[in-house]
């Protein structure tokens, strides 16, 4: 009897797997009419688990929990940070999960970075938008109070989509949502995504991207159009809080689409890459806040889990106080930041 219970009790903790990712790097920050600095950055680094539990027809349990923290700094933030933190079932009908989940709008994106959660990563640099980045109950990349489904994929297409019920203190009627759609066969990837944040007037955001991937070569894009939730979030617009996880909806605004564009070349174990991004102002007042931004980054694996890179990038912004480049810049408000990283990233 007590074997038959410790066997039950090993089974159920078989399929529980520990998953972590630590990328340090050392960078240079040149700012333009600014003081240059060099620090030690922990970008994303984060702990966690995921599992699932076999219920039988063809039916699972799934979780995953996951922390951030910084190595570079003792308690940096005053403690760890929540990331994807979830509980769901998963069958022949897909995936339901609930909890703390990134939107289907951020993931497509993070398919078209080959070097996410770096100090390099798109999202940092210009290229993606701040829907991107964050968490929140307001459109922000990694969404709260969500309940998420994915359908399982039929000759290579796939449809997600995510609606975000209110926390038991909020006092706001607004429930986001988004759905979006893939579709994946021999080299090429597409996908077009639709999100908003339910609060009333300009509140909402599209995109479409793909990839053409040739093994040796690959080349990406992607267009973010603007109807008010990309400036509501932040950047692009002036006098509002930069920080992604105070967004605020205004309900006024738009025109601040962001689109990029660039490419890998992969020889043995080294990859070099290169990525050109433009975001416009929007409409009024913030139209002062275009900007152009590149970046060259090489990157060489010495396994499937470990990684060296060094690049630098280029924000060149259209005014002196752009609140683009305080934002996905140094903070300096220059019109052009640029940033020199070496690092090196370890998954597990």
């Amino acid at each position: 009897m007590g074997a038959a219970l410790a066997g039950g009790m090993a089974n159920a903790v078989a399929d529980v797997v520990a998953m972590g990712h630590i990328d340090t790097s050392v960078n240079w920050a040149d700012q333009d009419g600014g003081s240059d600095t060099i620090n030690l950055n922990c970008t994303t680094c984060s702990f966690g688990f995921k599992g699932s539990e076999d219920l039988g027809n063809g039916l699972k349990a799934i979780f995953k929990i996951d922390f951030q923290y910084d190595t570079t700094e003792r308690n940096a933030g005053g403690s760890l940070t929540d990331r994807d933190q979830w509980l769901g079932l998963g069958g022949v009908f897909g995936q339901l999960r609930a909890g703390t989940i990134s939107t289907v709008y951020k993931s497509h994106g993070a398919m078209l970075d080959p070097i996410y959660r770096t100090s390099q990563q798109q999202r940092d640099r210009g290229l993606q938008s701040d829907l991107h980045r964050g968490a929140g109950e307001n459109g922000q990349g990694r969404a709260e109070n969500t309940i998420r489904y994915d359908t399982p994929t039929w000759n290579g297409l796939g449809i997600g989509a995510h609606y975000t019920l209110q926390n038991d203190t909020g006092d706001s009627t607004d429930n986001p949502y988004g759905i979006g759609a893939s579709w994946k066969g021999g080299p090429f990837l597409v996908f077009a995504d639709y999100i908003t944040s339910d609060g009333g007037g300009d509140d909402d955001a599209w995109k479409v991207g793909g990839k053409f991937d040739l093994g040796m070569f690959s080349f990406f894009a992607q267009y973010e159009g603007d109807m008010g939730l990309i400036s509501a979030n932040g950047k692009n617009q002036p006098d509002a809080d930069p920080n992604p996880d105070n967004y605020v909806p205004t309900g006024s605004g738009d025109g601040a689409n962001t689109w990029m564009l660039g490419g890998t070349a992969t020889l043995g174990n080294t990859m070099a890459y290169f990525g050109w991004g433009h975001g416009d102002g929007g409409s009024g007042d913030s139209a002062a806040s275009r900007y152009n931004t590149w970046q060259l980054v090489a990157a060489h694996n010495m396994s499937k889990r470990t990684m060296f890179y060094g690049g630098y990038s280029m924000i060149i912004c259209s005014e002196k106080d752009n609140d683009v480049c305080k934002d996905i810049g140094t903070n300096s408000g220059d019109e052009d930041d640029g940033k020199l990283s070496f690092g090196m990233k370890h998954k597990f």
